[in-house]
């Protein structure tokens, strides 16, 4: 399979480009179920209260096409973290999957999006956002032949999530391009309706990608917006992408999420986290730092706090990151080596009072805690 998939990513290039084709990775916050979302109907697919939608959008200058989201392992010999590229999905609790429509891409109709909650499902994508149908910002829609759900439900007009669905749901018809994924089988089973037991929480490769053959481009030529996932959480939601794009002259260019190599282009909006406002239901599983693969005292904390790994194991490379209550990174610290017979000193002095949250990441690990000062 790896011998399939390099093939198909062209990582290394020779070639310099006038222009990055790729301007941004936006992340559009879709929808914010309420308890009605909660009743259950024929077709299933009840919503936890206080799950929240998410559609990521590659932003791409005209004339451009996306042609993959990509994990990777390229490291040359006695280079530790150069080329070395994860593709990582992530939910502190679980991705919500319709159980009866659910698929690993959106599969679903219009039709069935008016009766039931699969227009919320999670997947993967190159433009499409269901049968038929490109996926479009809310804000850019014109409205017309938006789906009104018969079961009263998705109605929920949460300031947070902007438009509400019923008045622009961010579909547009079309003829979007289908998704072929290499490497990825067991990492997405956790998509569509297998979303069972513990696998629900993350998605993450060093060898696989979604591709669209030939490129992807949205159904604006000149915004040249394509939808490249969607993925509904109650919990904090994370990834770090890597995205492989086609030039207008046929050429190709890669943009990482860290670690870059020569000609591979570093964009800071491939990696993002959305903490949920403290109204959520998400903070009763991270109440506390005891929840956690973390041990962090004390807490509430004042002018530092110590964190200690509670698991017997030694990671190598991570990154201890202190977000606001709103999202926003404040401190960034990596640690050459991190293990559970050290305290790890965090000075929080200058930070105001308030909640945050600590994430520790490493490869194969991630783990987060909430912080009161």
């Amino acid at each position: 399979m790896k011998q399939i998939f390099t093939s198909l990513i062209i990582l290394i290039s020779s070639l310099s480009y006038a222009q990055n084709g790729l301007e941004n990775i936006i992340v559009e916050k879709y929808y914010k179920s309420s308890a009605l979302d909660t009743v259950a109907n024929a077709d299933g697919g009840v919503l936890p209260v206080g799950s929240v939608t998410y559609r990521i959008y590659a932003d791409l200058l005209p004339g451009y096409t996306f042609q993959a989201g990509y994990g990777i392992d390229r490291k040359p010999a006695g280079i530790i973290s150069a080329g070395d590229h994860e593709l990582r999905i992530s939910t502190s609790t679980k991705f919500f999957n319709h159980d009866v429509r659910g698929n690993t891409s959106p599969t679903y109709t219009k039709n069935h999006a008016k009766t039931n909650t699969v227009m919320l499902d999670s997947w993967l994508s190159g433009g499409a956002a269901c049968a038929g149908n490109f996926g479009i910002l809310k804000s850019e829609d014109d409205s017309i032949m938006t789906v009104v759900n018969i079961d009263n439900i998705l109605m929920n007009a949460d300031t947070s999530c902007g438009i509400p669905l019923n008045l622009q749901d961010g579909l547009i018809a079309g003829s979007p391009q289908s998704v072929t994924f290499l490497g990825l089988d067991a990492e997405i089973a956790i998509l569509g309706s297998e979303n069972v037991g513990p696998n629900g929480q993350l998605i993450s490769t060093y060898n696989g990608s979604w591709a669209v053959l030939g490129g992807a481009v949205g159904p604006d030529s000149l915004s040249n917006k394509v939808i490249i996932g969607q993925f509904t959480t109650d919990g904090i939601f994370s990834f770090e992408l890597n995205i492989q794009i086609g030039t207008p002259n046929g050429d190709v260019q890669n943009y990482v999420a860290k670690n870059p190599m020569p000609n591979e282009i570093l964009l800071e909006s491939l990696t993002y986290t959305a903490i949920p406002d403290s109204t959520s239901s998400a903070f009763t599983k991270y109440s506390n730092s005891a929840t956690s693969s973390i041990l962090l005292y004390p807490n509430p904390v004042k002018d530092f706090f110590y964190i200690q790994l509670l698991e017997n194991r030694k990671l190598s490379n991570a990154v201890a990151t202190l977000f606001s209550s709103e999202g926003r990174v404040v401190k960034t610290i990596k640690y050459e080596t991190f293990n559970n017979a050290e305290l790890y000193k965090i000075d929080s002095s200058e930070l105001s009072d308030g909640i945050y949250f600590l994430e520790i990441k490493a490869y194969n690990f991630i783990s987060r805690s909430k912080i009161i000062k």
